[in-house]
């Protein structure tokens, strides 16, 4: 299958004082990409979606210590070819770490998903389909210098729990992104954020790692 995906776009604001830094974002799907109902693997979600939440870093450089979450809830639009439409739902994701170096952190990631609101349409065959799963395990990251940018490569795996219509095991995320280098004192917001979309599920992930999960 060859094919275009869905247009993303995404807004997001971010200030810090001192060790404290906060985000704010909105982003959505454009349902533009290959998608048929009939197909078991699509391009495309085949549904709009908007997500929007927010999200803290404690970071300090002095200790190594870094502590991040970020709060988010999707509004999913109806898909127009099975009439089917996913309730809201609300993800959490957290990374904590310590760095061991300027280049190296070790630590912890976890994400929370919970779907709110019922699914309805006239597609809807199976009720209302609450769907939640909650995963957590070890992850590793890399700070390196590229030419005049820098490079950061991450590798985390979770191990799902407490899911309810949904798959549970195991799933595993590398992360590479390429940015202007930072002053010494600065980290990524959600440098460490998870994905809290179920592992059924295919991620969609815009740059601030704030994923979009499909119906």
């Amino acid at each position: 299958m060859t094919g275009f995906g869905d247009l993303i776009p995404q807004f997001a604001l971010r200030w810090n004082a001192g060790v404290h830094n906060y985000m704010t974002y909105i982003t959505g799907d454009i349902p533009v990409g290959a998608y048929q109902s009939s197909r078991l693997a699509n391009i495309g979600l085949g549904h709009g979606a908007i997500d929007a939440g927010g999200g803290y870093t404690y970071f300090n450089p002095q200790t190594g210590h870094e502590l991040s979450g970020v709060l988010g809830f999707t509004y999913n639009f109806k898909n127009t070819d099975t009439q089917y439409q996913s309730g809201v739902d609300m993800h959490f994701d957290w990374g904590a770490s310590q760095f061991l170096s300027k280049q190296v952190q070790v630590g912890l990631v976890g994400y929370f998903y919970q779907q709110l609101g019922c699914d309805s349409g006239s597609g809807d065959r199976v009720g209302c389909f609450r769907s939640r799963v909650g995963g957590v395990g070890p992850q590793i990251g890399f700070i390196f210098p590229i030419g005049d940018k820098q490079g950061y490569l991450n590798f985390k795996g979770y191990k799902e729990f407490a899911a309810e219509n949904r798959p549970e095991g195991w799933n595993a995320w590398v992360t590479f992104a390429i940015s202007p280098s930072p002053r010494a004192t600065a980290i990524p917001l959600a440098a460490n954020m998870s994905s809290s979309c179920p592992a059924n599920a295919s991620a969609i992930r815009t740059s601030s790692t704030i994923p979009i999960c499909p119906a």
